[in-house]
């Protein structure tokens, strides 16, 4: 499994947050995202975002801790980034 998450440095609704990915499959990162208690409503069309009270159970998890940048670079490479104004992959959660 090779899932990836950033730092919490992203701010909304009064909180920091983390991205989790995968450079593998959207269904591996469903699995694990379940698996560490992210509900489906957290998946944003290639990452879920992770509040920063969840980061360490996600790196504990097996997350490997990376860059921003690294995350964006792992999914680009996979062919498993979507950005804002592309359809949602197939098979995701809604």
């Amino acid at each position: 499994m090779t899932v990836y998450i950033d730092p919490p440095t992203w701010p909304g609704h009064g909180r920091l947050w983390s991205h989790l990915v995968s450079d593998v499959s959207f269904e591996e990162l469903h699995a694990f995202a379940a698996a560490i208690g992210c509900p489906p409503r957290a998946f944003e069309r290639d990452h879920y975002d992770v509040p920063e009270a969840h980061y360490a159970d996600a790196v504990r998890a097996g997350a490997q801790e990376v860059g921003s940048k690294e995350i964006v670079r792992r999914i680009t490479a996979a062919g498993l980034r979507r950005p804002k104004g592309r359809p949602a992959p197939p098979g995701g959660p809604e």
